[in-house]
């Protein structure tokens, strides 16, 4: 065996106390996903091509999910009744993003918040742009700030952010 490849065994006779701690290891991954929308994802994609925001309501308590399930998941039947929701909104929960990850395109520091849309009765994932951090609160109402037209695509990305707009917070 030469000395490139061989390995100091387990069981080493060094003392524990003499090693360095192991404090951070890289392991390149990665992972390449396909994905493949069923009916309520493919409807769903299909309206955000064209600027719309689709959910779909259970078709036996009527609440409104988006992106739509294609089933409730309190009731466990489908959400059949396509919805069109509005693209404006209120935040329930966000955060202050500060910890860089290379898989993250949005400059740092940035805000994400959950918005409830209105007309939607599940949370929808989004960036808070155009205001300072401090400004942001649960409460606050805010609308979709889409990117151009031409750069549109079957993908959330259509949307670029969303920033306050002048109306008064929903109390919580």
């Amino acid at each position: 065996m030469s000395a490139e490849n061989s390995r100091e065994p387990m069981n080493s006779r060094e003392p524990e106390k003499s090693r360095e701690p192991v404090k951070s290891i890289v392991t390149p991954v990665r992972v390449e996903y396909v994905y493949t929308p069923g009916i309520a994802s493919e409807k769903f994609l299909r309206g955000i091509r064209r600027g719309r925001i689709l959910g779909q309501a259970c078709d036996a308590c009527g609440r409104v999910y988006v992106p739509p399930r294609g089933a409730c998941p309190r009731c466990a039947v489908p959400t059949s009744k396509e919805v069109e929701l509005a693209h404006k909104g209120t935040i329930v929960t966000f955060c202050v993003v500060r910890v860089p990850s290379e898989n993250i395109q949005v400059s740092l520091p940035y805000c994400a918040a959950n918005i409830l849309l209105d007309g939607a009765d599940i949370t929808f994932t989004g960036l808070i742009q155009e205001c300072r951090f401090d400004e942001v609160r649960i409460g606050m109402r805010v609308e979709a700030v889409w990117k151009p037209e031409s750069e549109w695509d079957y993908n959330l990305g259509n949307i670029a952010h969303f920033r306050p707009i002048a109306e008064a917070d929903v109390p919580f």
